[in-house]
């Protein structure tokens, strides 16, 4: 047998290593396959134990590709990973539909309005009232269908490159097109957010046609789920003070919630 001298008395064996390191994309590949998943859930299908598992989430979650939150794993979108829209409808329904039904409620006096893209935002315009008159500009193809077939909405598609994971329109085209307009209010969604960074996305097209709309919109509002505080992305594309309110859910905990509201965000949990 041929000696390693790299290897201390306190290496682990190069075999135990390589099954270390493929447990560890195991479970990575099956949370962003999933979107969200329990240990409990992760031990049976990947046939280990809860700790193990317990442990792998934590080096991932120090490498920042997963959050862990109240039992559960969820991942972090980064330049080269991004979450798909069925696994996004998964995540999180309920703090998800009490954050549209409050952002309805922020409407306010606004007839025009900017409804981003992805699962948030579609909820969002789903819970627009049905007894008033209001123009939506969307970068969604799923928010323009969905509110199309509503006689009390003109809905206005931004033109550009359609994204297959998310729906969305993006690309020069795009941002072009929403520089021409001036808006009441922007529905604006993110893939992280935090006190240092602000918000951020993975996709650099995505960053500039959401920074666009923020330019043209009197007033902003953020809509995201708890779990989307504390997660840095790829690109920046806002600051925390650059919105008049940032809806999430009560599950974001009072001590993160005093801390982004230090930090100069409006912090509106329901």
């Amino acid at each position: 047998m041929a000696f390693d001298a790299s290897a201390g008395p306190g290496s682990p064996a190069p075999e135990h290593a390589a099954r270390q390191g493929s447990r560890t994309e195991e479970l990575l590949a099956l949370v962003r396959r999933r979107g969200r998943i329990e240990v409990s859930e992760s031990a049976r299908l990947l046939s280990v134990s809860q700790e193990t598992v317990r442990r792998e989430l934590r080096k991932l979650e120090a490498q920042g590709l997963v959050r862990r939150s109240y039992g559960l794993a969820f991942p972090v979108e980064t330049s080269s990973f991004e979450t798909a829209l069925s696994a996004r409808r998964q995540s999180f329904p309920e703090e998800k539909a009490r954050i549209a039904a409050e952002a309805a409620r922020h409407l306010g006096e606004a007839q025009t309005i900017f409804i981003d893209e992805g699962f948030q935002p579609l909820l969002a315009a789903r819970a627009l009232p049905r007894d008033r008159e209001l123009t939506v500009l969307t970068s969604s193809l799923l928010v323009a269908t969905e509110l199309s077939a509503r006689s009390n909405v003109q809905v206005i598609m931004i033109g550009g490159r359609v994204r297959g994971k998310t729906l969305g329109v993006v690309d020069g085209t795009a941002v072009d097109m929403i520089r021409t307009f001036r808006l009441d209010l922007g529905l604006i969604g993110s893939n992280g957010v935090t006190i240092e960074d602000g918000l951020t996305t993975p996709d650099p097209a995505v960053a500039r046609v959401k920074a666009a709309a923020i330019e043209v919109s009197r007033r902003r509002i953020f809509i995201g789920a708890h779990h989307k505080f504390g997660v840095t992305s790829f690109v920046r594309f806002a600051g925390l003070d650059d919105f008049e309110a940032m809806i999430t859910g009560t599950q974001l905990g009072s001590a993160r919630a005093r801390a982004f509201h230090a930090a100069g965000a409006n912090i509106v949990q329901v």
